[in-house]
């Protein structure tokens, strides 16, 4: 099975002004796609793995045989990384959460406000390249958390509902060195409608 760059739901300047179309078109097109060709390529050494599904390679990197783990926990988690990412943001989203993982934020964080916060310290304390995440652990708990380069949660034991992309290529063309201002601009774009949808896929 060879992996595809998943389509777009939504045009390059739909999430403008908060994340331009420049940025999206070198993010999608050349970022994402290049993850997507180098995991194929590690695939060829070893095409007994192509038909296990990437989130298992991902939650299973110390069973992948040594010549290709690094490629696949580096390339296989940039693949599997955008392509949720591109699916939590969407024209005119934003606001607040609803439904389950509204209730459930509310109730571990106290208030919409003070998970923001703590989401927001832990994207731009990221040193480097690298993400933040509202995960699912192991006890069907909601946790934030955040991982280096492309590392994926799924290879820590959580399972992913909410992405944000901190590597410089994400923003820099708009923002700089102004991470901070990014983070804030991204909340304006957050699609809750599909992070509720992930977050029942984990807990129901």
């Amino acid at each position: 099975m060879k992996y595809v760059l998943p389509s777009l739901p939504y045009a390059f300047d739909a999430l403008e002004p908060y994340i331009d179309a420049r940025t999206m078109e070198i993010h999608y097109t050349k970022h994402h796609q290049g993850y997507v060709t180098n995991l194929n390529k590690a695939l060829e050494k070893h095409p007994e793995l192509s038909d296990k599904p990437l989130f298992e390679l991902l939650q299973t990197l110390d069973t992948i045989p040594d010549d290709i783990r690094l490629a696949i926990r580096n390339q296989g988690g940039g693949h599997s990384n955008h392509s949720l990412f591109w699916h939590i943001m969407q024209k005119n989203g934003g606001g607040l959460p609803r439904g389950k993982v509204g209730q459930d934020i509310i109730k571990l964080f106290g208030t919409f406000d003070a998970f923001k916060e703590q989401f927001n310290a832990t994207a731009q304390t990221v040193f480097g390249s690298g993400w933040a995440w509202l995960s699912v652990d192991a006890a069907g708990k909601l946790v934030i958390s955040s991982t280096p380069n492309q590392d994926s949660p799924l290879s820590h034991g959580l399972l992913p509902i909410m992405g944000l992309d901190v590597w410089e290529h994400a923003y820099y063309l708009h923002y700089q060195n102004r991470r901070p201002d990014y983070i804030n601009a991204w909340w304006h774009v957050i699609n809750w409608d599909q992070v509720e949808e992930n977050y029942r896929s984990f807990i129901e």
